[in-house]
């Protein structure tokens, strides 16, 4: 869908930027629409940007000062998020937060400056619209140039539609958690387990998962989606063309509301040049595994005349989408069948089977009193969690065997916090290839002076799977304080994931630093995914004065509670009390 793109900067104006960095305005304009999502096997109403979803791809440079003037055309409030973007929290398009919401017909001015370049996106932050489809792709161009080169450039936009409107699948999730889940362990499984490990095991096995309320399906919340590329599913067959030879530069976005994708190109190596958005040290992979809300940039080389496949399969292999890199149109490549579904075991929660024992997760009941010895970053005491369902029943004890130390660096990809400690997530490349590694991610050229942080705070991912509630520190967003931060000090988080799905974790105005081990050259990303059982560090410059949003970017995870408003404290006044958001036509 073609974005009108209004340049309103005279040749003089453009003779400036370049000779004394004045910056070019650009102007973009944005309705928020009613869709139809078509995905060949299914067709309902969605939510879109100028008439389609996924929406435009947005085109920026850096150093540029642009003006989006968003429209809505709904019969509700709406926003958009600017994911990954370092800009005036006004600006930040987080209801309730940052600004109040753009109502019914009216148009909201979003204004920034474009101080980055890369791959990112954009997306609603009210209720549940981006999962019904508000999104769309950024691309930003680096004033200079870039320190690898292509021929080709092709936005792979990933995400997982749903018959299901998204306010229907949430309630479906909080009246029956397992509603999705198409795998579920039968009496045949029981039968199978008990051939191969004997009759006591399998038992054993069963009362394990049982105690938990859960089952080692229990990889993915959501299922019986079809996944898109760019909008398009697998019969579909997005397609993007190249000459042999050519380098092609993939911008791989995964806008899904919970699905990770495991991405492969039969027969061509990935080699990766960025991290949501920052550069990296090039690394060549067979495979990589994208968490939602995550941007991959990857160069790849086809050198035969052929068309190759570009495949995405969810995590917890219950979908899968192919697109085409074809030197011609008209041609489609292979769909291979989709590798079977992996299964959750006991060192996926950080202990092993022997460990396993009465005792509930520490910090997974909502509302239960405290009596743990940690406390929230307001001082208050965090909370304990029970699995029983009695909100009443309070418990400190962690769930035995869990051990979290081991999990602070990455030393290689059995530790890598990406991927839980055991078996069942921890990703194996097709023909035992190259698969990407947290651990791999090391920063073309560091983005801050390395430095001990002033302090740390503790953010425990925490939920009742029983209930669908998610929360941190075992408080639902609507009950919790702020997490306070203060300008110019370097605040070091560590993330202590005591559930047993992934999350995905989103900090909103300032880059995180993950601490996978590479000291100096740790990467900067705006999302770090948490797999069950483990401890994963990472480090914040506090530069950006306001108010921010700090959240698990699964959708129904976030609406369902795992999410925070951040403060930051002092910093250029006139930053911070700024009011830039202006209304017009």
């Amino acid at each position: 869908m073609t974005i009108f793109r209004t340049v309103r900067a005279s040749l003089l104006c453009a003779v400036l930027s370049a000779t004394s960095g004045f910056a070019m305005a650009e102007e973009y304009d944005l309705s928020v629409d009613g869709v139809t999502i078509d995905t060949g096997d299914f067709a309902r109403k969605g939510i879109g940007y100028n008439g389609a979803s996924p929406g435009p791809v947005l085109r920026f440079k850096e150093g540029e000062d642009v003006t989006i003037r968003v429209t809505n055309n709904l019969n509700e409030s709406t926003s958009v998020h600017w994911h990954g973007l370092i800009l005036p929290f006004q600006q930040d398009g987080v209801p309730g937060i940052s600004f109040d919401g753009i109502a019914p017909g009216e148009t909201f001015a979003y204004r920034f400056p474009v101080v980055q370049s890369g791959t990112y996106w954009f997306h609603s932050h009210s209720t549940l619209q981006e999962p019904d489809g508000a999104y769309g792709a950024i691309v930003i161009e680096p004033k200079g140039r870039e320190p690898f080169r292509f021929t080709q450039d092709y936005v792979i936009q990933l995400t997982d539609a749903h018959p299901h409107a998204a306010r229907r699948i949430m309630r479906n999730l909080k009246m029956m958690p397992d509603y999705y889940n198409r795998q579920q362990r039968t009496l045949f499984d029981f039968l199978g387990d008990a051939r191969e490990k004997g009759v006591g095991a399998a038992l054993d096995d069963r009362a394990a998962w049982g105690e938990m309320r859960m089952m080692p399906t229990d990889v993915e919340d959501l299922q019986g989606f079809v996944p898109l590329i760019n909008g398009q599913s697998s019969a579909q067959n997005w397609t993007g063309l190249f000459k042999r030879g050519e380098r092609v530069r993939l911008r791989f976005i995964n806008s899904s509301a919970m699905t990770f994708f495991d991405l492969r190109i039969p027969g061509l190596k990935m080699t990766v040049v960025q991290a949501d958005g920052n550069n990296v040290q090039p690394v060549t992979v067979d495979e990589l595994r994208i968490a939602v809300a995550e941007t991959y940039d990857v160069i790849v080389r086809p050198t035969e005349d052929k068309a190759y496949s570009i495949l995405a399969e969810s995590m917890g292999r219950t979908a899968m989408v192919r697109g085409t890199l074809s030197p011609r149109d008209g041609l489609a490549g292979d769909i291979p069948a989709m590798r079977p579904p992996k299964l959750l075991t006991m060192a996926d929660m950080g202990m092993s089977h022997g460990d396993m024992g009465h005792g509930t997760m520490a910090g997974m009941d909502d509302g239960a009193p405290a009596s743990a010895g940690h406390t929230m970053p307001d001082g208050t005491k965090m909370q304990g969690m029970d699995h029983s369902g009695d909100s009443t029943a309070a418990t400190e004890t962690a769930m035995p065997g869990m051990d979290h130390s081991a999990h602070g660096g990455v030393a290689d990809a059995a530790s890598d916090p990406f991927y839980a400690p055991g078996s069942g997530l921890t990703p194996v490349a097709a023909d035992g290839g190259k698969f990407l590694s947290y651990a791999d991610l090391k920063a073309q050229k560091p983005l801050y002076e390395e430095r001990a942080p002033g302090r740390e705070i503790e953010i425990r991912l925490t939920g009742n799977m029983e209930r669908y509630s998610w929360s941190i520190n075992g408080v639902k967003y609507a009950d919790a304080e702020a997490i306070r931060l203060t300008y110019g000090e370097r605040v070091r988080f560590k993330f202590v994931n005591e559930t047993m799905m992934s999350h995905p974790m989103h900090l909103h105005g300032m880059w995180s630093i993950l601490d996978n081990g590479n000291g100096k050259l740790n990467p900067i990303k705006h999302t770090i995914s948490v797999a069950p059982g483990t401890t994963v560090y990472m480090e914040t410059e506090v530069d950006a004065p306001g108010q921010w949003a700090f959240h698990c970017h699964l959708a129904y995870h976030a609406e369902a509670g795992m999410f925070r408003k951040v403060i930051v404290e002092g910093g250029p006044q006139e930053q911070a009390s700024a009011s830039s958001n202006q209304r017009g036509g």
